[in-house]
This record gives C-alpha cells, structure tokens and sequence, in this order.
C-alpha cells in the first residue's frame, strides 16, 4: 500500500493556481434535494466562480444512487477530459458514498443493498486508488428520517445499518490518514426536529436547508478549511 501524509492537501500552500477539485459520490454529491442552490457541491462551486476573487476548480461528479462499487468502476476515467483536468490528475478528490450500500431491499429484515464485507473491500480499493491519484478528504452520510421509510416503496434506510457503515468507513479513513467528516454523529447530536426540518420529505435527502447547512459544516471542517 502505498503511503500518503495524512494532510498532504496542506502542500497547496506553495501552490499559486487555483486548486483542480473533483467530488465523487451519489446523491449528497450530486445535490438531489436542492431545488434552489443544487446541494452543497454546487453552492461552493458558484463561491468560488467570481472572477474578480477566483477560488478553486470543482467538479462535480455525483451521480444518484451510487454504491461504492460504482463509484469505484468510474473513479480515474471521469475526470481525464474535463476542463482544467484536460491529461491531469487532481489535487484532490472528495468522497461522499455509503449510504445506498446500507439501504436493505424489500422489508426491514430484507438483505443489505451491499454486503458489509463487501462494502469494506470495496471501499478499501477505492480509497486506496485515490490515494493514489491525489489528496482525499471523505463527508460521511446524513442520518434518514426512519418515520418515511421505505424509500421509493422498496429501500429500507435505518440509522443502525448506517451507523454500522458509516463506522466501517470512519476506521478505514483513520487508518489510511484520511481526513473524515462524520456528518451521521453530528446532525444526530442536534435534536430530531432540527433533523426533520432539514431533510427532503423523502426522508433521505436534505432539502434546501439541509444543504445550507450541510455546506457550513463542511467550510468549518479544519481539513477544508485549510483549502478554502
């Protein structure tokens, strides 16, 4: 394996251009939920469009619905042909998957979406070629609303399941010095109607104000800070 140092984003202090940034992820990504800023990604992609104070490259590269494995098949050949990336790898990349590996199909015994071995391998894979490619930071999922369940009247979400994933995907993060953003523990430490006020009526994806918030949590993190 190879080693990468845990803050290696922090050499971008040397660095004069505008940092390339791409986020890999499924719906939190991709910002599905957000009617008016289109989620998290997007709003600090338009931060930092002002041409007379230019910020960093982001790309965004969500795609609802994705599992790890499938963030992992399109990992190196998404962003080869985008702009600023054209024949480059990126400075860093951002992960933000987990959550639909969790869902359980068909009733709430009914099997994992991903197998929870399965998901860890996979997930090692993937973080260890991004690794490979450039510096990694990881936000971690948001806890449903268990009350609207099921999802599209077949994906079962719990906050066990996702505790136990978002578990498996902390340790893997902190044993290869990825900086890790557990958004689960922290809207669970704010109370249920300040959660039910930020989720989509769904119950899986935030709403307007759940990426507001989600962003801010996000600019807070020192690891990001650090870049932004």
């Amino acid at each position: 394996m190879q080693t990468v140092s845990p803050y290696r984003h922090q050499l971008s202090k040397n660095v004069t251009r505008p940092l390339r940034i791409v986020a890999f992820g499924d719906s939190l990504i991709y910002g599905y939920g957000d009617s008016a800023g289109g989620g998290w990604v997007e709003r600090l992609r338009r931060k930092w469009m002002n041409p007379e104070l230019p910020g960093h490259v982001l790309y965004n590269l969500g795609i609802r619905g994705d599992t790890v494995a499938k963030v992992s098949q399109r990992l190196e050949r998404e962003f080869g042909d985008r702009g600023e990336l054209l024949n480059r790898q990126p400075d860093v990349i951002i992960l933000s998957v987990g959550v639909n590996d969790s869902a359980r199909k068909g009733n709430r015994q009914g099997k994992l979406f991903t197998d929870f071995d399965e998901f860890q391998d996979k997930l090692v894979n993937l973080i260890e070629r991004s690794q490979q490619l450039a510096s990694v930071l990881f936000v971690g999922m948001v806890p449903v609303d268990e009350s609207k369940m099921p999802f599209l009247d077949c994906f079962h979400f719990n906050h066990i399941d996702q505790y136990r994933y978002k578990q498996a995907t902390k340790k893997l993060c902190a044993a290869r010095n990825i900086p890790y953003l557990d958004i689960f523990d922290l809207w669970m430490e704010r109370d249920e109607n300040w959660l039910q006020a930020h989720l989509s009526s769904d119950g899986l994806h935030p709403n307007v104000s759940g990426y507001c918030a989600l962003l801010e949590d996000v600019l807070s993190w020192q690891p990001f800070s650090q870049l932004a």
